[in-house]
């Protein structure tokens, strides 16, 4: 007797499954919040957004004042698919 066919599986749901659950823009608006409350800055760049497989990679620059100097510090913030902030970075260009 035959065996029964096989399900037809779709290559492409595991990369569907395993997408961020919050969206680009929502994680961007964690992570600018989070950075003007830390920082205690009203100006926030965001140069890039990555998505990455546990969540989304937000990288940019903010404005300090260093001894009365004008400078640019730069972060990196991991928010994972929960909309929780995982790791950051924080260092002077």
């Amino acid at each position: 007797m035959p065996s029964a066919p096989k399900p037809f599986r779709n290559k492409l749901s595991r990369k569907i499954s395993g997408m961020p659950q919050i969206s680009k823009e929502s994680a961007n608006q964690i992570v600018v919040s989070f950075v003007k409350k830390e920082k205690n800055t009203e100006t926030v760049d965001v140069a890039v957004v990555e998505e990455q497989r546990d969540g989304w990679m937000i990288r940019g620059t903010f404005p300090i004042d260093m001894e009365g100097h004008p400078w640019v510090q730069k972060f990196a913030v991991l928010v994972d698919q929960k909309g929780k902030i995982r790791t950051t970075d924080f260092g002077l260009l």
